[in-house]
């Protein structure tokens, strides 16, 4: 930590400090001009500077953190403790341009298509006359890494959308048909379904469902690029938060969360090298990309969808049973809120299905069935996510069509609970 080798002293808090909190200003002078006394900042801290050396002052504090934000009195050194960058620190944006421009005297004239030719440049040094196959999902992120490719290489593009048996209901339909109609790409379809759930059954745990489906994701694509001639590159959508989220460096500055199915050893164990064009990139950034590339917006807005699917939506054993559940439950929740007009207010919703049974009452009879949990989270970054304050009414809708709808559930939750410290998915 800077401000420790500077001679702070850091220490665990008795308060530790997550989510949403108030920050007051001390000194509006440089980081924080033209902003409020007051303003709401997205901390994720346990440690904090207790006391800082006579070179530094601060410049703001919250209630349990004296140091929310401090600066070197005669260097160009600034800290602070809490998040500028995610969605949930409103003033981040602000904060952000004054270090750039008042502080760093950034000139700022970096823009989106200026990002485009330069990584199909480098997409194109990279493969130079090789042929690149590209794993589609139907997600905004494989799509617009396709696109990109597509536009550096044309048809030297062959894409690959795999069926594992964990999509959304209709999605294999809805894939096909989309990348049909946007793209020129050579597109083959595998249906895997077998091959995944029968690896799957009666696995518990959510970490070994994360790389049992990356094992076979990677045989899968073995078998079918042995198909297709003269393949050297395999593309992917990795995102930058995909990176932060899966890989901790030794002494990096995060843990590992979670493993995210696209992030690790795929082109040693599939002989490929890998073309990665996303991976400096948040999500509001892929889709912003997405549309100066010309993709629909059904491509571009559509909520996201992780790669092990409803693998991580199933909490505990996956099942036939518990797909189909499962899909009927979120294509349910999907529909209301499109009716509703509140789709794409929504960064991401979904359903999961619970591992426990509760008792009901379901006409003059006792039941003792699932329970489905729902999700809606806001966010631009996918790095901080609060959970959407969806209107009763709604609420009321989706519980009662999925209770009256879908058989074997008879229980229907919301989670409140914001990223961190939650992720957005449940596994």
């Amino acid at each position: 930590m800077g401000s420790q080798i500077l001679g702070a002293e850091i220490k665990s808090s008795e308060n530790r400090e997550y989510g949403k909190t108030k920050c007051t200003i001390k000194d509006h002078s440089s980081l924080f001009a033209s902003l409020d006394k007051t303003i709401n900042v997205w901390m994720s801290h346990g440690d904090q500077a207790m006391e800082m050396s006579d070179d530094f002052q601060s410049l703001a504090y919250t209630e349990n953190c004296p140091y929310a934000a401090a600066r070197h009195n005669e260097k160009n050194f600034y800290g602070v403790q809490f998040h500028p960058e995610v969605t949930h620190t409103p003033d981040g944006k602000q904060i952000m341009k004054n270090f750039l421009f008042k502080i760093c005297e950034c000139s700022g004239d970096w823009e989106m298509s200026s990002y485009i030719k330069r990584t199909i440049k480098d997409i194109q040094k990279q493969v130079g006359n090789e042929r690149v196959i590209c794993g589609l999902s139907g997600g905004v992120d494989s799509a617009v890494a396709a696109a990109l490719i597509y536009n550096a290489i044309g048809n030297r593009l062959s894409c690959i959308f795999v069926d594992n048996g964990l999509l959304r209901m209709n999605e294999s339909e809805r894939v096909i048909e989309t990348f049909k109609k946007n793209f020129k790409v050579d597109l083959h379809f595998v249906n895997a379904s077998d091959r995944f759930l029968g690896k799957l059954s009666g696995v518990i745990d959510p970490e070994q469902k994360r790389k049992i489906i990356g094992h076979e994701f990677i045989d899968v694509f073995k078998d079918e690029a042995n198909k297709l001639a003269d393949i050297k590159y395999l593309a992917q959508g990795t995102l930058y938060p995909d990176i932060i989220e899966s890989v901790s460096a030794h002494g990096g500055p995060t843990a590992t969360i979670k493993s995210h199915h696209n992030v690790g050893a795929l082109p040693a164990e599939l002989g490929f090298e890998l073309v990665e064009p996303l991976k400096e990139l948040f999500k509001d950034e892929v889709r912003k990309m997405g549309s100066e590339l010309g993709l629909p917006d059904d491509i571009i807005w559509r909520h996201p969808f992780p790669g092990p699917g409803l693998a991580i939506r199933i909490i505990g054993e996956i099942t036939q049973d518990r797909l189909e559940i499962l899909r009927y439950a979120d294509e349910i929740m999907i529909h209301e809120i499109k009716s509703a007009g509140l789709y794409g207010e929504i960064a991401q919703a979904f359903a999961v299905f619970l591992p426990v049974s509760t008792v009901g009452v379901m006409g003059d009879e006792r039941s003792y069935e699932n329970v489905i949990a729902l999700r809606a989270v806001e966010t631009t970054d996918f790095m901080t996510a609060d959970w959407v304050k969806l209107p009763y009414e709604v609420l009321a809708s989706i519980s009662s069509r999925i209770i009256n709808e879908v058989r074997g559930v008879n229980r229907v939750v919301y989670d409140i609970s914001s990223k961190p410290p939650s992720t957005i998915e449940w596994e």
